[in-house]
Formats: C-alpha cells, structure tokens, sequence
C-alpha cells in the first residue's frame, strides 16, 4: 500500500464517524455513517448525480425551500410509495418548495421508474457516485450501503427546519409532517 493511499484512506476514516444507532432495518440494529443532522443546522451542502449523471448540488436550489425524501431503493414497495406520496403532494405546493428524492439507485433506474409511475414533480437524485449525502446527513446505512429512510427540510436561508430519522427503514415517513413544516416556511 503506498503512503499516498494510506493517508488518503485515514482521512476518509477520521471523517466518516460510525455508530450503533437507534436505526433498524427488519427489526435489526444498523450502523449508520455519518453524523446525524439537527433542526437549526446549516445544511451541509453535497453533491448527487441527476439521470444524465450530471452534478446536482443542495446549493443549486438555494432561496427555495427544500425538502429531502430520503430511502434505500425504489425496488421496495415502501421507496416507491413513498415517490409517489410525495409526487402527488408536490401538485398543491407552492412553486417555491422543491422535493428532491434521494437514494443510491443508479440514476437510469431512477428515471425509468419515474417514467413508468408518472414521477414527475419529485427530482430524484442519486448518491450512488460520492456517497456524499449518506454521510453528512448520516443516512449510509454501513452493513448495506444503501440510505436509511428519512426527511429533511430545508429553509431558503439553508437551515434544516425539520428532520426525520425514520427509526424502521421498512416503514413509511411522517409525510403530513415534513409537508406541513415545509408549507410554514413560504
């Protein structure tokens, strides 16, 4: 192993805390990577892939209100209700709240579900490539590489107004919740 690699991997190392957490996934304990984010924070800038693998970042959506839909993959029924929860919600938001779905799938998976469900107000993004959000925002799931489930709202000024951390990744977010904190904020 060259010296090179070796320090580059120890910083990754002391970046990346990891942590039993109060996270499950099928009833059993998963570590998370990452730091958990808090209401009052300043969201943590990242960067995702779009479906033509370009570059999206947080600070693309700056002066909107942002709401982050987090989940494991769009092959599970639970990812795929809860795109299509949040899509049908989009239709009675204000033009100013952006809901970008968030998971690891590959950016072509991502849009060819979107095209078969009809998901066209949620922006799905993936963090397949950097795996970014997963640990600023302490979603990556270590054991499984995939994102736990979740939602964050983020203001226009980038402060995080509203987090969940869904405590059973195999069930459904609080989606009345994180619209109503989102819908206080236009």
């Amino acid at each position: 192993m060259s010296i090179f690699y070796y320090l580059a991997w120890t910083k990754i190392e002391k970046q990346i805390v990891m942590s039993a957490s109060r996270i499950k996934f099928k009833g059993r304990p998963v570590h998370i990577a990452g730091n958990e984010v808090k209401i009052g924070d300043k969201a943590p800038d990242f960067t995702l892939v779009d479906k033509d693998l370009k570059p999206v970042s947080l600070s693309d959506f700056k002066g909107k209100v942002v709401i982050l839909s987090v989940f494991p993959s769009l092959d599970t029924p639970v990812c795929a209700t809860q795109n299509r929860r949040f899509n049908e919600a989009a239709t009675n938001l204000s033009d100013d709240i952006v809901i970008l779905g968030i998971s690891v799938d590959l950016p072509f998976a991502q849009a060819r579900f979107c095209a078969a469900e009809g998901i066209d107000r949620v922006i799905t993004l993936s963090d397949y490539m950097y795996r970014e959000f997963g640990t600023k925002y302490g979603f990556l799931i270590d054991e499984l590489k995939l994102l736990a489930r979740g939602v964050v709202v983020v203001d226009r000024d980038g402060i995080i107004r509203y987090v969940e951390y869904v405590p059973e990744v195999t069930e459904e977010p609080n989606y009345e919740a994180a619209l109503a904190a989102a819908k206080k904020l236009v």
